[in-house]
């Protein structure tokens, strides 16, 4: 007889499920902790990842390149269980699309220097999931113990928003990644915040270089409609009081096309109205547009916008990348060792100083055959006959079966 079907609890019901377990806990904070905010929230930076082109780009190539590759795990092969503890890190890792997690976190990561997972059974971990970027909204910290010092120690829990339940998470149910501390701060800081924050030296305010190019992007256009079809003053002579009210109402509702305009005037002409070719303003637009290019530290937006942007410049550019991403892989790579295969080694018994289960970014290398060697196995009789003659035929060797190869003797013979 079938099992009667389970309908899975959805992402919501899980999460206020591990809420109210004792297994994911609270931190009460004491009189001696301190709770922090970051400073631009972390959602309005992913709103400037999910609406500007190049920010977007930059993000996405920078965390296909950290962990787009895929992963594998390893084992220490002197350790006496490590198939059976590979497996069940294996096993895990596919349960919970391990792969897919990393994927989706590389990219808030990148973008906004942090990204939050709920153990939803921290004592026992079996199952993650992500926590949306705006859930967290303070994280409650401890200062040094033992001491005078107002200098913070160790985090002590994340203060939830109002409306995922305003509670408070004990930082054993949370993996917390971050990248890019700055100070005291237990934020970390993406790629995207600098685009965002304003600079104010001697009381005098720079603003934000995202809204600065905004800025540019919006007056482009409104720039394109007016001169491409200006507005033309035309100058005739003996102009009524009554006329001038009409010309004024019409220049307050011109549209943005243009507009002709007539004036009194003793002499008849036309004068359409243009911009001063005097103007330039294109060094001061490739500032901005350059420092927002640094800011998103990868040469993606100048390979497809800069002419001129040759090979040569593209490999030296992705070669600076590359020293971006290291410390990014080796930083996910150590937090999922420690934080994830760890305790599913040592909940299934195992020992994870032994087993060393470790993470290898892209896909394990095979080692690359040569008919010599091969041939030269077969000579020292390292491998049998039949061994030979499976592997020489992926070499495209044309090999017959013993039976057929007696019967093609035979057929000679006659």
């Amino acid at each position: 007889m079938a099992e009667p079907h389970v309908k899975k609890p959805s992402f919501w019901s899980r999460l206020h499920e591990a809420l109210t377990k004792q297994s994911s806990g609270y931190a009460y904070p004491t009189a001696k902790t301190f709770s922090e905010t970051a400073l631009i929230p972390l959602a309005d930076i992913m709103t400037l990842y999910e609406r500007d082109p190049t920010c977007k780009a930059s993000v996405d190539l920078l965390a296909a390149s950290s962990v787009g590759m895929g992963f594998y795990t390893t084992a220490n092969e002197k350790y006496e269980m490590a198939e059976d503890a590979k497996r069940a890190v294996d096993k895990f890792n596919e349960d919970v699309n391990l792969d897919g997690l990393l994927n989706d976190m590389a990219r808030v990561l990148i973008a906004c220097g942090n990204d939050f997972w709920l153990k939803l059974t921290p004592k026992r971990l079996g199952d993650l999931c992500r926590i949306p970027i705006d859930a967290v909204e303070k994280i409650e910290q401890s200062y040094v113990q033992n001491s005078n010092l107002k200098i913070p120690y160790k985090v002590e829990g994340f203060k939830l928003k109002h409306i995922y339940g305003e509670d408070s998470l004990r930082p054993e149910a949370v993996i917390h990644w971050r990248i890019n501390c700055v100070g005291q701060s237990a934020f970390g800081i993406g790629i995207l915040q600098v685009l965002l924050h304003t600079l104010t030296i001697n009381s005098d305010k720079r603003p934000a270089y995202a809204w600065m190019k905004s800025k540019i992007e919006k007056i482009i256009p409104n720039i394109f409609a007016k001169y491409a079809g200006p507005h033309v003053v035309v100058q005739l002579e003996g102009q009524k009081e009554e006329t001038i009210k009409k010309l004024e109402a019409a220049i307050k509702n011109a549209p943005e096309e243009g507009a002709w305009l007539f004036s009194g005037a003793k002499n008849v002409s036309v004068n359409p109205v243009t911009i001063d070719p005097r103007s330039r303003f294109e060094f001061y637009i490739d500032h901005i547009v350059n420092q927002f290019y640094l800011g998103c530290e990868t040469p993606l937006p100048r390979l497809f916008s800069t002419p001129g942007f040759t090979e040569a410049s593209a490999n030296a550019a992705l070669d600076l990348q590359a020293m971006l991403i290291k410390p990014v892989q080796r930083y996910i790579k150590r937090q999922v060792e420690r934080d994830i295969f760890d305790v599913v080694l040592a909940q299934e018994g195992f020992n994870p100083a032994e087993a060393q289960i470790r993470l290898n970014w892209g896909s394990p290398e095979t080692p690359e055959v040569i008919a010599a060697d091969l041939i030269h196995a077969a000579e020292l009789g390292l491998i049998r006959s039949e061994e030979f003659r499976k592997n020489a035929v992926k070499f495209g060797w044309e090999l017959w079966e013993p039976q057929q190869q007696s019967n093609a003797s035979q057929e000679v013979k006659k």
